[in-house]
């Protein structure tokens, strides 16, 4: 190999090397943070039954809700999430009639009919610092069928 190619190659594989750890590094942040964000049916079932202050958020239209919904959710359609959980505490539950829960509460879970927009509500709750925020990724699409609704 040309001297000149050698070098160009130990350029590129140092910057490689340089840029890939990092890249790794927050993916896999990011890999595990969403996996631990997401519930099975089975764990929201049993979150129901133990936690009476649970806050189960259900994020779709208001049209998809009138034609069923998890008894006992909120709902907060996806577009105003964001809006929802930055109004201080009396201004939440003045308008949802439930106490907003806290950053660091384990009781604030999302869902939507299948999984995405829970998924989009569960990572902008995260990022307004709702670190323990997760998502019912079967949505009310498995809830129904499995409960029977």
């Amino acid at each position: 190999m040309a001297a000149s190619k050698r070098r160009t190659f130990f350029l590129l594989h140092s910057k490689m090397r340089t840029l890939s750890a990092p890249l790794f590094d927050s993916y896999q942040c990011k890999s595990s943070q969403s996996a631990t964000s997401d519930i099975t049916y089975d764990d929201l079932r049993a979150l129901l039954d133990k936690r009476p202050s649970l806050l189960l958020v259900d994020v779709r239209t208001k049209e998809e809700v009138d034609k069923g919904h998890i008894p006992g959710s909120l709902h907060i359609p996806v577009n105003t999430v964001g809006e929802a959980f930055t109004m201080d505490a009396e201004a939440f539950k003045s308008k949802y009639g439930v106490s907003k829960p806290a950053l660091d509460s384990s009781e604030l879970i999302f869902h939507c009919q299948m999984g995405k927009r829970g998924s989009t509500a569960t990572s902008k709750a995260v990022e307004l610092g709702y670190v323990n925020a997760r998502n019912y990724a079967g949505g009310y699409k498995e809830w129904s069928q499995k409960a029977g609704q």
